[in-house]
């Protein structure tokens, strides 16, 4: 089963059909964690998205080489190339050192999402200190081919040498020069950035290294292009990341690959909106982080999560409230409570609403519209049919969109409870009904009514 793959190019700012470059794989190189302190569910949006994007195209008979980078190093708090690395500032709130940290987080970007969330593991994960001499190597390249200059705190890449600077943000580059001090900073040019900062003089960092240009660390825009190249080539298809990286990140990424190669760094550029939390951006300072823990601690399930980031199209901004959250909780279950069905009815032999699912998944990712799909579904069985839905429908659910479902049947002790309870409400004696719909509620179920009858589903 396949279908015509559109997707939309923040380099074009239109929809294109994708065609990569080798007839039956794709390379996709995504922007993971920084790895300082735990991730929020924001951070995790971006994960969800992305991984729905490498089961769209694999649905589409495609092998998907996935890179996911670990930023271990490197990432000033500044996206100006100052301020502490984000390490370190870690580091000195915690009371470890940077590399602990980095440890410490690392274990969680290279496992939580995936053992939790479900997600599938990209092809490579790479960590930014593992790439240090590489990450040399192409600043010395830029070297050679006159792209960089030396000032007092590092080694800068001159943007005034690309004629295209800023085409993926539109950035208006005279209007910057002009509007911009760069005197004290010792820069030539409002844009430039470090491709390799140098450790303060009398202070040794925790992660330092030594370089043709003096003691420090690479600037936290090389280990993408370098990992990008060293992992998947020259010219990758597909880029992704948040639109926070448009107009500085991936904009210097483009700029230093471009000027190493001379090729297209990337031919495809996808680019997700923020989640915000009770309409306010998410913030350390605001107090309003959530983790995947609480939203466990407050008994929902992270597939109700999942359900609420894909509910938002991937270039919206979502937005997080606990009501919100369990809305889709009640969503999931309804939908579990369907599949349930497969215990207790004849199956659907209908198989085309996979059809109609890849369709949508593969014109720009639309998950909004794969949910209302499979609510039309699942409402269509259980309001005109009568009938449970076909394991073919569900297994492209679970695959596709990584939302896992428990087909297992109850135990006989359930079942007898439920038929009493039937025989309560038959007989309209609701009280006796609510007092078995509460012991089979302890036991882990929930149960409800419909025009098939009972429906069960595990909590």
């Amino acid at each position: 089963m396949k279908t015509s793959i559109k997707l939309y190019n923040t380099m074009s700012r239109s929809v294109e059909a994708l065609t990569p470059q080798q007839a039956n794989t794709v390379s996709l190189y995504t922007c993971g964690l920084t790895v300082y302190s735990q991730p929020h569910i924001g951070n995790w949006a971006a994960y969800i998205y992305w991984d729905v994007l490498a089961r769209m195209l694999e649905a589409n008979g495609l092998k998907v080489a996935r890179v996911q980078n670990i930023t271990d190093v490197g990432h000033l708090v500044s996206d100006g190339d100052d301020g502490e690395d984000k390490l370190e500032k870690g580091a000195k709130l915690e009371g470890l050192t940077a590399w602990q940290v980095a440890d410490k987080y690392t274990a969680i970007a290279e496992n939580e999402a995936y053992d939790l969330l479900k997600l599938k593991k990209p092809t490579h994960m790479p960590k930014a200190t593992d790439y240090i001499q590489q990450q040399i190597e192409f600043v010395s390249d830029l070297e050679t081919k006159g792209y960089t200059y030396v000032i007092e705190d590092g080694v800068y890449f001159d943007t005034s040498k690309i004629k295209d600077y800023g085409k993926l943000a539109k950035l208006d580059i005279d209007g910057l020069r002009s509007g911009a001090r760069v005197k004290d900073t010792g820069k030539k040019n409002p844009t430039d950035f470090a491709l390799w900062k140098f450790s303060p003089k009398g202070v040794i960092r925790d992660m330092e290294w030594e370089s043709p240009w003096g003691v420090g660390f690479p600037g936290w825009h090389l280990e993408c292009s370098v990992m990008a190249e060293a992992l998947l080539g020259q010219t990758i298809d597909i880029h992704t990341g948040g639109i926070d990286h448009i107009p500085i990140h991936h904009t210097n990424e483009i700029a230093q690959s471009e000027a190493h190669t001379g090729k297209p760094f990337a031919k495809t550029w996808l680019h997700n909106n923020h989640l915000k939390i009770n309409g306010t951006k998410v913030s350390k300072s605001l107090g309003n982080i959530i983790t995947l823990q609480d939203i466990q601690d407050r008994g929902y399930s992270l597939q109700a999560y999942k359900l609420m980031i894909l509910s938002k199209h991937y270039r919206t901004e979502g937005n997080f409230t606990w009501k919100i959250l369990e809305s889709f909780q009640t969503r999931l279950n309804s939908w579990q409570a369907t599949v349930n069905l497969m215990h207790q009815l004849e199956s659907s032999k209908d198989t085309s609403a996979t059809n109609e699912m890849l369709e949508a998944l593969s014109n720009d990712l639309n998950t909004p519209q794969v949910l209302a799909l499979i609510d039309e579904y699942f409402n269509k069985l259980l309001n005109n049919e009568h009938k449970a839905p076909n394991a073919e429908v569900v297994s492209f659910i679970e695959t596709n969109l990584g939302i896992s479902f428990d087909k297992n049947d109850i135990s006989s002790d359930v079942k007898e409870l439920m038929n009493r309870r039937k025989k309560a409400r038959d007989n309209k004696d609701f009280s006796a009904s609510d007092e078995l719909r509460d012991e089979i509620n302890e036991l882990g179920y929930g149960i409800g009514d419909s025009p098939l009858g009972q429906i069960w589903y595990k909590k």
